[in-house]
């Protein structure tokens, strides 16, 4: 059975999309007064009061920017996501960081607001100009496409994701689970990669476990998936029987990989991937498949970890 709503895609506004393409209502949003603005700065967003800082036009006076990102309506408010510039963090109410910092901080359906706004933002930020003939862009459709400025060319742009596939492979009443070189000793996750060109998702997995593991993969059942801002991909999670049970490290991915039992994961054996991550919603669907207490409740998860010489874009 697939898995419920996972953390980051719990927004909870009417992305409105028809209104993207009415230059009038979206200038009529912009100007009305009950219009809020959630602010981006170096790729951080704000919290305030544990919640995602939703600020009027008051709150942001000169910072306002002329035009924002529509995100949609909220409650019936127009809802913009805004850049923000300059050396320092803008003096307006709350507090600025990166992602992996503040989602435990604010309530889901806030976190998924959150990576909306600064992926939207950080689209922006990387694509100021043309990819087919280096032209500026400009902004149509309330912020979702940019459009080539040279008449020549006519190239628009749409909003991307990298899709990549997250797996819990098992075999009997083992799970195989692995640990990348930078990560604490006791670190394990997850097998996960990108999706690659002519490749469908079940391709991918067995490719992926593969190349990382030398295990062989049946049987694929799709499970969830979750937004995954570090910087702008889609985690596609599956649980895959395992055809062969003889690991080898091919590649530079993992430092190593293992077999672990329930007894093991109860037994806090190892550290696990971050609760609001769908690594450990994985794992926790197969753990929780026989009787006892969920995994959940055991505290064997860990905090979400920093690659090391991570970009804005990537904390």
């Amino acid at each position: 059975m697939p898995l419920p709503p996972t953390h980051f895609s719990g927004t909870r506004i009417d992305r409105a999309a028809a209104l993207r393409r009415d230059s009038a209502a979206l200038a009529a949003a912009w100007q009305d007064s009950a219009a809020r603005f959630l602010p981006v700065w170096d790729a951080r967003c704000l919290i305030h009061d544990a919640a995602a800082a939703r600020l009027t036009r008051a709150d942001l006076g000169a910072l306002l920017p002329p035009q924002g990102i529509f995100l949609g309506l909220e409650e019936g408010r127009p809802l913009f996501a805004i850049a923000l510039a300059g050396p320092e963090p803008p003096a307006i109410p709350g507090e600025f960081g990166g992602l992996r910092e503040l989602i435990g901080r604010v309530a889901e359906p806030d976190a998924g607001l959150l990576v909306y706004a600064r992926a939207m933002v950080n689209w922006h930020r990387q694509h100021r100009h043309c990819g087919a003939c280096g032209g500026v862009n400009q902004v149509e459709d309330g912020g979702f496409v940019l459009a080539c400025s040279n008449p020549g060319c006519g190239q628009r742009s749409f909003p991307r994701l990298d899709p990549a596939i997250i797996v819990l492979v098992h075999r009997d009443r083992h799970c195989l689970l692995g640990r990348q070189a930078s990560w604490p000793a006791q670190r394990f996750s997850t097998i996960a990669g990108f999706v690659e060109p002519g490749e469908s998702l079940e391709d991918a997995v067995r490719r992926e476990v593969a190349e990382e593991s030398d295990i062989q993969v049946g049987e694929c059942s799709y499970q969830a998936s979750q937004p995954w801002p570090f910087p702008a991909s889609l985690m596609i999670g599956f649980h895959a029987m395992a055809a062969s049970d003889a690991i080898r490290t091919n590649d530079a991915e993992l430092a190593e990989a293992r077999w672990f039992t329930r007894e093991d994961l109860a037994a806090g054996a190892v550290v696990l991937p971050p609760r609001a991550s769908v690594a450990f919603r994985l794992i926790e669907a197969w753990f929780d498949a026989v009787p006892g207490p969920g995994l959940a409740t055991l505290g064997h998860d860990g905090a979400f970890l920093r690659p090391a010489g991570a970009t804005p874009e990537q904390r």
